[in-house]
């Protein structure tokens, strides 16, 4: 695989108490990981080719399938949230899903998240930020964040006994407080459109999208005048 290429990429912004004391879930990279080594980040991570046509709980939110698909080519939205759940999972633990007996028989990178007894589900989620990693970085992702309450995680939202150890110094952090952890400039810049929106987690009618390209960072609206990539 070529490192410098550029992979779709989903990740997945979980808020507590939105209204009142709002928190973020974040953990740790790893201070060898070839991107963002020691960073406080989301869980998220490359989309997977098994990744498409997974069964999904619910149906997804239209506004958000509309706005994903939006110069996302031949890319389906429901892989982009598909991964979104998938790497919640693996790297947090948290099942962001319905009780349902899974139809067939799961591909590998989902047959843990199946074992469960839960079907994916897409609702409540919200696509909020799209930021594609500027040129000559170790790796570079076209980035989908997606928003959800907390509430929709099925389980104890504390419970991270079933992580990966991908992220290290998994926990809620205080919105308020996030900046105080080393965290990545898209990751700042993300948290403050969050931090504007809220106590709302609804879909936004336009869709920010920080684009780093060979010549120049572009800061576009998705859904709105700006022409899609």
């Amino acid at each position: 695989m070529d490192k410098t290429a550029v992979r779709d990429a989903a990740t997945i912004i979980l808020v507590r108490d939105a209204a009142t004391h709002p928190q973020v879930l974040m953990g740790q990279r790893g201070a060898g990981a070839a991107f963002m080594p020691s960073k406080f980040v989301f869980p998220g991570g490359a989309i997977d080719s098994t990744d498409t046509a997974i069964p999904m709980a619910r149906a997804m939110n239209g506004l958000c399938k509309a706005r994903l698909a939006e110069g996302s080519g031949r890319l389906d939205p429901l892989a982009i949230v598909a991964a979104a759940i998938r790497e919640l999972w693996e790297e947090t633990g948290l099942i962001l899903g319905r009780p349902h007996r899974w139809p067939g028989k799961p591909p590998p990178p989902w047959v843990d998240f199946a074992a469960t007894g839960h079907l994916p589900s897409p609702a409540g989620l919200r696509f909020v930020f799209r930021a594609l990693t500027p040129p000559g970085r170790p790796r570079r992702f076209d980035a989908r964040f997606l928003l959800a309450d907390a509430a929709m995680i099925s389980g104890d939202p504390d419970d991270f006994s079933r992580a990966s150890d991908e992220l290290s110094h998994l926990q809620w952090i205080p919105l308020a407080r996030a900046r105080e952890f080393d965290l990545p400039f898209i990751t700042e810049v993300v948290l403050a459109e969050v931090a504007a929106r809220l106590p709302d987690l609804n879909a936004p009618e336009t869709v920010p999208y920080f684009r780093n390209d060979d010549e120049e960072s572009l800061f576009l609206r998705l859904g709105g005048t700006d022409e899609p990539p």
